[in-house]
């Protein structure tokens, strides 16, 4: 008999080769679906015709119900913190219909106006007295937030700012844990859990989206320069940060125990197409210290594998990565600079789980044939499933205007390579 999906994760994540490829779609904001796509496939699968709900509405990642994870063969599900970037609950829904003409089901507390030009702006925690914090433009697909920076006084200045959305854990989200948890005992799914609370330097986290009235440093050209000009500060709010993240993990490890797999840490971005935005030496010194805390104190206390998720052309720090605890790389940006997957499997398969990888988004699903697209998974599966170590998904989450036939010759692709 083959392996569950639990266990061909666990295989692939102690690097041994399972029966077969695991593949995710969905366990996370970083392996996600747009939820214009979602409904494409379901229509393909020719599933009941319904608004499909909005999940994750920063990026517009759409609801991958049990029918579709299984038609799809995924193996991960994910387990997401109560409230979202806007920092609103999915506690009931409403109809709302996109700009490209979806209706889909979205969070009640997802109100919205349009603005001057016609653009769709959105308010934290969906209090439309605040200002809002984000703006999806008449033609986009998903929304970018709006800096909502303060006058910096250099005097003035105090770390516990940067501080404000990383508190102890509540007795309240420690039960929604645990209603979480018990929902998934007994899940022959491999299972990520996104705590929150451990996204060191986050870029999309710096700007506060979800709070009304941000202070500190949250403007993002301000930030990155903070890394040179104030990196001391930075060091006070990584140090404070990442006391109150392990402090809470002592909490969730205790409901949780064996029930996940793996713990989403962070998804700050270190790379660019062609480079990185900080040196091997820079990431030593302000990151990698913070992130082997939180990953020392997990692999010391459960049996959970840590989820690094980085963009870009990020070669030179993936050592650093390792060194800093990290078991699980993604996206793995294989078209970025220096991001040869022979090379990558070669020189660190050993040491780092692949966590995607499987296809280019930006080209090939994108923008070649269905023929560039079986072509490329055959591909990229033989080379990075070498002896585990590897679990199936596309360079980041799959966008609004894929052609819906390129995302069905790559789940064929995966099949026809896992037969």
């Amino acid at each position: 008999m083959g392996m569950n999906s639990k266990q061909r994760v666990q295989q692939s994540l102690g690097h041994q080769l399972p029966d077969k490829v695991p593949v995710d779609f969905g366990s996370t904001t970083v392996t996600g679906i747009h939820i214009r796509m979602v409904e494409k496939l379901r229509d393909h699968y020719g599933l009941e015709k319904r608004p499909v709900k909005l999940t994750e509405p920063y990026q517009m990642l759409g609801e991958i119900d049990a029918e579709l994870q299984q038609l799809m063969g995924i193996d991960a599900i994910g387990l997401s913190p109560p409230d979202n970037m806007f920092g609103f609950s999915s506690t009931g829904w409403k109809e709302f219909q996109t700009f490209w003409g979806q209706e889909i089901l979205v969070p009640e507390l997802f109100n919205t106006r349009l603005d001057e030009n016609g653009d769709l702006l959105i308010y934290p925690e969906g209090d439309m007295k605040a200002h809002p914090s984000a703006k999806m433009p008449k033609t986009g697909f998903f929304f970018d937030a709006i800096i909502r920076q303060d006058p910096i006084v250099e005097s003035l200045l105090d770390p516990k700012d940067n501080l404000e959305e990383f508190r102890p854990v509540s007795e309240q989200d420690l039960n929604y844990w645990k209603d979480q948890i018990n929902s998934i005992k007994g899940s022959d799914k491999a299972v990520v859990a996104n705590f929150g609370g451990t996204g060191i330097g986050d870029i999309a986290l710096v700007p506060a989206p979800f709070l009304k009235h941000p202070k500190g440093i949250r403007d993002i050209t301000e930030w990155y320069m903070s890394l040179v000009l104030r990196p001391d500060y930075i060091r006070t709010v990584f140090d404070k940060q990442s006391d109150i993240a392990v402090g809470n993990l002592k909490k969730l490890a205790a409901i949780a125990g064996n029930t996940i797999d793996v713990l989403y840490v962070c998804g700050t971005d270190f790379g660019t197409q062609d480079s990185t935005f900080c040196s091997p030496e820079t990431f030593d010194d302000l990151w990698l210290p913070y992130y082997r805390k939180i990953n020392d104190w997990v692999h010391a206390n459960t049996t959970w594998k840590t989820f690094k998720h980085s963009c870009g052309a990020v070669e030179t720090l993936i050592s650093h990565f390792i060194e800093a605890g990290f078991d699980i790389l993604n996206p793995v940006q294989i078209t970025a600079k220096g991001m040869d997957p022979v090379r990558l499997k070669e020189k660190y398969g050993n040491q780092v789980v692949f966590w995607g990888g499987g296809i280019d988004t930006q080209h090939v699903l994108s923008f070649g044939t269905i023929h560039d697209v079986r072509n490329q998974v055959l591909r990229q599966c033989e080379i990075l499933s070498k002896n585990g170590g590897f679990v199936f998904t596309t360079v980041h989450n799959i966008q609004a205007n894929v052609p819906v036939e390129n995302v069905i010759s790559m789940i064929q692709a995966l099949r026809e390579f896992n037969r």
